[in-house]
């Protein structure tokens, strides 16, 4: 179809959106309005040509005579960037996040202690389940990904920790950045909301949103591509691998023998009381535990999540409902900890501490 009726398609929808769906009710416009949007594009896709034929219709190449510029195709140029990010990679990422938490939790260590405990007759266990679960470990350990591999994994995908990043490789170095961006967008969109649900009133105006989704759809945007372009390699295999082990060592700290020991109630209790005598203290482990539940939680929800800047207010409030009370979590769980204590809350400048930035620097940055 020719680029001339490719602007008369666009005119004529443009007209009747300004003329005609103004006059509706809120309901019908908004039916009419997903049915014809999605009508407008399959018009413009016909419209167009995905093909290069145009390019020698232009130059005089074609089968036919040198065309006029009204009588050629219009291109058809496809936003297909968002498609390019790859969804496993991301989930990946997710679950490597919640290691990391773990990792802060002196996990690893903990179970290290118990190995070595176990190995010089220091832990008052031989043939349950503990002791058993505890040999495996050991019989497994030299096929494991080593400390270093996932150090170096945080590092690359997260930027945490003084891990060496090897040659070449991608460093995902504004991650924490982003991510704190994220959650306090999320938290400042939902309480915006429920403010606006609060003081408006009359029934006029239910449809109007009360809270920008600009910056929830850009931050979530920029941590999808960061993460997909520093999560490549062997980010997969290290994640399934590690998480099965973490899920080993839950099940060899909940076992009955084990938690005997050390006088536990709960795995918690085992990795408390291990790193309070051996290890100079558990770390920050209820703060880390919810950080991890949390921050996983919403990296899955960015994980599947295209943020489409065409979706409406109402199916955002939907689907991303259940990640308002997932980021206030992880938001108060991190002012405890000892980077978190900084972090200055929901003012004026959330949005430049959280990129990074302070109010001097802000204006400096080149468009």
């Amino acid at each position: 179809m020719a680029s001339e009726s490719n602007e008369v398609i666009q005119r004529l929808f443009q007209r009747f959106f300004r003329d005609e769906l103004p006059g509706l009710s809120p309901a019908d416009r908004a039916a009419f309005e997903s049915e014809f949007e999605g009508r407008y594009g399959e018009l413009l896709d016909r419209s167009s040509s995905a093909t290069t034929t145009s390019f020698a219709d232009l130059v005089g190449f074609g089968d036919g005579p040198l065309k006029p510029f009204d009588a050629l195709q219009m291109p058809l140029l496809r936003n297909d960037f968002d498609e390019s990010i790859i969804p496993p990679q991301l989930q990946a990422s997710a679950e490597l996040y919640y290691i990391y938490q773990m990792d802060r939790m002196k996990l690893f260590q903990v179970v290290d202690v118990l190995r070595r405990l176990f190995q010089n007759g220091q832990i008052r266990i031989q043939r349950g389940p503990g002791a058993r679960g505890l040999y495996i470990l050991e019989k497994w350990r030299p096929i494991r990904y080593k400390r270093r591999d996932r150090l170096i994994a945080y590092r690359r995908v997260f930027n945490y920790g003084r891990a060496p990043v090897p040659s070449g490789a991608i460093v995902n170095r504004s991650f924490h950045f982003m991510l704190v961006a994220f959650m306090n967008a999320m938290s400042q969109y939902f309480q915006d909301l429920t403010i606006g649900q609060v003081i408006r009133g009359s029934s006029s105006i239910n449809d109007r949103p009360f809270a920008a989704l600009a910056t929830v759809q850009r931050v979530g945007t920029d941590l999808r591509y960061h993460l997909d372009r520093s999560s490549y390699g062997n980010i997969l295999a290290l994640t399934r691998e590690t998480g099965q082990y973490v899920q080993q060592i839950f099940e060899l700290f909940d076992a009955p023998d084990i938690k005997k020991s050390f006088d536990a109630n709960t795995k918690w209790d085992v990795i408390e009381a291990v790193a309070n005598r051996h290890l100079g203290g558990a770390a920050e482990m209820s703060q880390r535990a919810k950080m991890a539940d949390a921050g996983r939680r919403t990296l899955q929800y960015i994980a599947e999540n295209d943020f489409r800047t065409t979706i409406t207010p109402a199916e955002f409030d939907a689907d991303a409902k259940k990640m308002g009370s997932q980021a206030d979590a992880w938001l108060a769980a991190y002012r405890l900890t000892r980077e978190g204590r900084r972090f200055p809350g929901l003012d004026g400048d959330r949005v430049h501490w959280s990129y990074g930035l302070n109010r001097n620097t802000a204006s400096r940055i080149a468009a």
